[in-house]
């Protein structure tokens, strides 16, 4: 993209947003009140999985062009600690399973953050330490569908994200989500679990639009429909609803938040279970980074995984997965090494790509 005024030494502070193909630049305003997403403007939007929104909006915005060779230099692959180790996330997956037979919950899905310190070369102006920096190498090393980036220092944001999933689109009235569930290192290697894991949560995402939607305008045009991403295929289905008249931004984040396919079913006992069984909190980790065209009435969320962002001098990155009654435990760690494989390989390298 277009943006080497904004990220090379003397602009590594400087807010910038790059999302749906856009620069945006000229920072205007920053709120945590979603319901500014009605107002007027461009905002970039960041919903960490846990505590205040940030939505920020920008006076300069403009078509976005390929990233120009900008330089990125991460942790090496030893820095990296998990908060889970195997041990730890196999005993996770054994505790849900019986949840799951206790008939507390029907899917949970487990967790855990990956961390690094950010290497010390040459200061904190460094702009190879630019969390843009990491962007540019993502959108060459991992292009993704949803890839957002999202700099506002001052704010505490710095977020970079390759997520292949659409949490929630808006068109007018027209809202859309497509829950990814089930995940193969092969298009034909898709277990029967990953299509009941994809059903269960069509049918959770199904009854949250429903609480904000016209009766009956709920459907789903796109079932367990195979996509393949860097490294991966998954399992992709698409529900859509008309939003009922009055209701915004806020009302429909509100119904829909934290997205269903990183939770789990029912969402509110899924949400118990993460939270006993992952340590610590998922900070940006499975919220939803995205864009907000308040004048037009059109935005586009994504479900915030394949992503990092830098929090206390430490680069982060979450992976994790879908537990349900016919999950093996280790085959699940494995998943998630899977899920990481490709994207730390990019996050450790160099703008060499």
């Amino acid at each position: 993209m277009n943006s080497a005024p904004h990220i090379g030494k003397k602009g590594q502070s400087e807010p910038l947003a790059v999302l749906g193909g856009r620069l945006c630049t000229d920072l205007v305003d920053v709120t945590t009140d979603l319901a500014a997403l009605d107002s007027q403007g461009f905002w970039a939007v960041v919903l960490p999985f846990e505590g205040e929104a940030t939505c920020a909006r920008f006076a300069s915005v403009r078509a976005a062009r390929p990233w120009p060779g900008l330089p990125w230099s991460g942790p090496t692959p030893a820095a990296w600690s998990s908060s889970l180790d195997q041990a730890g996330f196999v005993s996770g997956v054994e505790s849900i399973r019986n949840e799951i037979a206790n008939g507390d919950v029907y899917q949970v899905n487990l967790t855990r953050r990956l961390r690094a310190e950010m290497p010390t070369r040459r200061g904190l102006e460094d702009s190879s330490q630019d969390i843009a920096a990491l962007g540019a190498a993502l959108a060459l090393g991992n292009p993704s569908p949803f890839s957002a980036v999202v700099r506002l220092p001052a704010h505490g944001v710095q977020v970079a994200s390759a997520s292949p999933e659409r949490f929630l689109s808006r068109n007018g009235r027209k809202v859309c989500s497509s829950p990814i569930k089930g995940t193969s290192a092969t298009a034909d290697g898709f277990l029967a679990k990953d299509r009941a894991e994809n059903i269960m949560i069509v049918d959770l995402v199904r009854n949250d639009l429903g609480r904000v939607c016209e009766w009956g305008s709920v459907t789903v045009p796109n079932l367990l429909d195979v996509e393949e991403h860097p490294g991966l295929f998954h399992l992709v289905s698409t529900v859509e609803g008309t939003l009922r008249e009055g209701l915004g931004w806020s009302e429909a984040i509100e119904a829909t938040f934290p997205p269903g396919s990183v939770t789990g079913a029912p969402k509110l006992a899924a949400l118990e279970s993460i939270a006993r069984l992952e340590p610590g909190g998922r900070g940006i980790y499975c919220g939803a980074v995205g864009w907000v065209d308040a004048d037009r009435v059109v935005g586009d969320l994504n479900v915030a995984i394949r992503t990092f962002w830098i929090e206390d001098g430490q680069l982060c990155f979450g992976t994790g997965g879908a537990i349900t009654y016919d999950s093996d435990p280790v085959g699940e760690w494995q998943e998630t090494q899977l899920k990481a494989r490709h994207l730390l390989q990019v996050a450790v390298g160099t703008s060499q790509l």
